[in-house]
């Protein structure tokens, strides 16, 4: 399968707010073409689409039963295991919020593809959370090296208005590590990795992704 990124439009501007969770030296030792990925704004009505495959994807029995728990907060863990199948993800912004929405679909050797919806928003004590449904949030911190960029739970919540709660470690489905991978290609890794204190690494899953523009939109390096 064709793996490619495509983006409606032109309409996007230098952004470093991911750049600014991580120290100066950190951002600067990532490859070119991270930087460029999670260095750019979008306008309103603009949008990056992901287009790949699932390469690799592995759960124990614990996997299973907490993917199949997080059917109450919307399905975000891998419900099956298929692999060489269609992944595809697309992100807008969420301007009032100052943050964006990932969509993810995934694909199955049988039946409808299992679809994912989460908001990034630069806000929290580490400077970023992802919100999934029924109010359930993760604190997420950012770290890099020369290859990938890194987003690691600090800690899960569930919050309701103004009210926010903390899940105690012992509810926690264990620490959530997802890496944007450079493949040195134009392309890049997807990896998903959930290791339990007590089970180890219950869900693992690694999605390949490509890059394609189309023609309308113009791409520069903002380094």
């Amino acid at each position: 399968m064709d793996s490619s990124m495509t983006m409606r439009g032109a309409s996007w501007q230098p952004d470093r707010r991911f750049q600014s969770l991580l120290e100066a030296e950190s951002w600067v030792r990532l490859p070119s073409a991270v930087r460029r990925r999670f260095g750019r704004r979008l306008s309103p009505g603009a949008a990056i689409t992901y287009v790949g495959t699932i390469a690799e994807c592995r759960r124990n029995r614990v996997g299973s039963l907490i993917a199949q728990l997080a059917r109450l907060i919307g399905a975000p863990l891998p419900l099956h295991d298929d692999i060489a199948v269609a992944a595809v993800v697309t992100v807008t912004e969420e301007d009032e919020a100052s943050g964006q929405v990932w969509t993810r679909m995934y694909a199955r050797a049988q039946g409808l593809p299992q679809v994912i919806h989460s908001r990034k928003r630069f806000a929290g004590p580490t400077g970023l959370e992802e919100y999934l449904g029924g109010g359930f949030g993760i604190s997420l911190m950012v770290c890099a090296d020369d290859r990938a960029l890194h987003f690691i739970s600090d800690h899960y919540f569930i919050s309701f208005g103004s009210i926010r709660l903390t899940l105690p470690s012992w509810l926690s489905p264990g620490t959530l590590t997802i890496s944007h991978l450079d493949r040195g290609d134009d392309g890049f890794a997807f990896v998903l990795s959930l290791r339990h204190a007590l089970f180890g690494e219950v869900i693992h899953q690694v999605g390949l992704f490509g890059e394609r523009f189309d023609s309308c939109a113009q791409e520069t390096s903002h380094d």
